[in-house]
């Protein structure tokens, strides 16, 4: 069997899954935001900012994947925020049935919003639908600002572009108009936010940005 074959019908059995998983939080009232970036580009760090930013606002819950440990789900599990941790065992992505069992664990009548934090890759995980209602792709300074010519494909989709670590602009040759126009001829809708989670500094935009998503995404 040709082998783009097999492909499509695993991309197909995993969107059918997907379907299932957002049905599943639709009924719940649960919006749930993937969150997709290179490894260090500071996923964690901004849903722990997240968290510390809307916890009186919103009832969260986090699904942490990684390819190994735990490390990420004990740092939010210390906030007291309810935590599944997803490791893909070597896999570049999370898929919707991994997400299928994490919601199986999760109370998610007691939340508002689920930020899924998915696998530190800039390919993969644009491929696989997971039951979310939101992608956000985090940047780095530290990356530089030629990101989204090399890897169009995950900003094109995006919802929301976030640019973490602008502490660290003065200290790196890197031209934020450059990143910012780069984003803009693949898309032209999605927000670009422009943040530290060192500093804190932009992360009240951010904030702001999930709760519109969350009442947007419950048709409020």
């Amino acid at each position: 069997m040709p082998k783009v074959e097999v492909v499509e019908r695993i991309l197909s059995a995993n969107d059918q899954i997907a379907a299932q998983n957002r049905a599943r939080l639709d009924a719940a009232g649960v919006v749930a935001i993937n969150i997709m970036a290179s490894p260090g580009a500071g996923k964690t760090s901004l849903i722990l900012q997240t968290i510390a930013a809307l916890r009186d606002r919103l009832r969260l819950g986090v699904i942490e994947g990684d390819v190994a440990s735990r490390t990420d789900a004990d740092r939010v599990a210390a906030t007291g925020v309810p935590v599944v941790q997803i490791n893909t065992g070597g896999q570049c992505h999370l898929d919707a049935p991994m997400v299928s069992r994490a919601l199986d664990t999760l109370p998610l009548a007691d939340l508002d919003v689920l930020l899924i934090e998915n696998v530190g890759n800039l390919i993969c995980p644009s491929g696989f639908q997971l039951g979310q209602r939101w992608d956000v792709v985090v940047s780095s300074v530290p990356e530089g600002h030629d990101k989204p010519l090399k890897y169009p494909g995950i900003f094109t989709e995006a919802d929301v572009v976030v640019i973490n670590k602008v502490d660290l602009q003065p200290y790196l040759d890197y031209d934020e108009a450059v990143f910012r126009q780069a984003v803009r001829a693949l898309n032209a809708a999605a927000p670009i936010l422009a943040l530290s989670c060192k500093t804190g500094a932009g992360v009240a935009a951010w904030a702001d940005w999930v709760v519109a998503a969350v009442e947007k995404g419950r048709g409020v």
